[in-house]
């Protein structure tokens, strides 16, 4: 890190994808909209039901909400980049950018450590679970989550202000990320990327060991249950969680744990999609499609609105003067 920052580039120009941006344009929005539809569905269905008013489903409302804060960090300056014929961003909004994404990633990482305890306790102690899971620790567990996140990124946000960028400013990326910033630096890194190995291997590390941890004790729980049916529905609580898990963790494992001599952009690029935009879309349909709990709670939910809608049809019908009767619409006798 250098002394300070004598930086004499004002902007960055994201490179991002150069080759058929129209058609990528549209996968994007549709994976953008996907996500937000899938993740705010799942925050109304969880918030409005009180069967799902359990610590689990808590973790899991902050989980979606964490995904549409960690993807709209991105995905809509992507998506304007993509129709612009120059995608550029100023160097504030840049450092910006990155403190947001490291705050949510790091904050996702550390909540998908605390869901795994939360498993092993409602599998180990189903009696005594909400007793050993109250709304406070809950709470706490989340704050406590995003102190991490914040820590994190205020400390490697620091590190790029410590830094020089005498050009040239493309970045080939799609967003602020860094890897491919720290290409850019004219400065000596060296202590940039210790640092930030240091303390991205920490905190993956340690989540990665309390959900190993965690899931081990899981696993020992369900070896000891007698019946077959109690062990198969024990195990297919915890799928869900492990498959978000093996997505987030895998991708940026790869982009960050990969050697800075064989990294190269399109690499980190690819990484970079899985878990900005690929995870955060699936995470409500792996967790309502592997819950039976939430498939039936949203069952009763559509067919709420769809009851609902047919009885407004109906008094519409009435209204108009026409009744059904075995399939066939009348007029009412009123009216002839």
């Amino acid at each position: 890190m250098a002394g300070g920052n004598h930086s004499s580039v004002t902007e960055f120009v994201l490179l991002g994808f150069t080759d058929l941006q129209e058609l990528l344009f549209g996968i994007f929005l549709l994976m953008y909209i996907t996500m937000l539809v899938g993740n705010l569905g799942m925050i109304v269905l969880i918030r409005t039901n009180p069967q799902l008013q359990v610590p689990m489903y808590f973790f899991l409302c902050h989980l979606s909400f964490l995904d549409i804060c960690y993807s709209s960090s991105i995905m809509p300056k992507l998506l304007s980049g993509l129709l612009a014929e120059r995608n550029v961003i100023s160097f504030n909004g840049c450092i910006t950018q990155f403190f947001f994404f490291v705050v949510l990633g790091t904050t996702e990482a550390v909540l998908l450590a605390v869901m795994a305890y939360d498993r092993y306790v409602a599998i180990h102690e189903p009696l005594h679970y909400l007793v050993a899971m109250p709304r406070g620790v809950c709470v706490q567990l989340v704050v406590g989550s995003y102190a991490a996140g914040s820590l994190n990124a205020l400390v490697h946000t620091i590190g790029l202000l410590q830094l020089s960028f005498c050009g040239p400013n493309l970045i080939n990326h799609f967003y602020c990320e860094m890897p491919p910033l720290l290409l850019l630096s004219c400065s000596d890194t060296r202590l940039n990327k210790v640092v930030m190995v240091i303390c991205v291997g920490f905190i993956i590390t340690i989540s990665v060991l309390a959900i190993v941890v965690s899931y081990t004790c899981i696993l020992l729980t369900i070896w000891s249950i007698r019946s077959a049916e109690g062990r198969h529905k024990a195990f297919s609580t915890c799928t869900s969680h492990l498959m978000a898990v093996a997505l987030f963790y895998g991708s940026a494992a790869f982009l960050y744990f990969h050697p800075f001599s064989r990294y190269t952009e399109d690499q980190g690029k690819t990484a970079s999609i899985f878990y900005t935009t690929v995870t955060p879309m699936l995470n409500p349909f792996i967790y309502s499609l592997r819950n039976k709990e939430v498939r039936s709670t949203l069952r009763r939910a559509m067919n709420k609105v769809f009851c609902g809608y047919s009885h407004r049809s109906r008094s519409n019908q009435t209204k108009a003067g026409i009744t059904c009767h075995g399939g066939v619409s009348r007029r009412n006798k009123a009216d002839t």
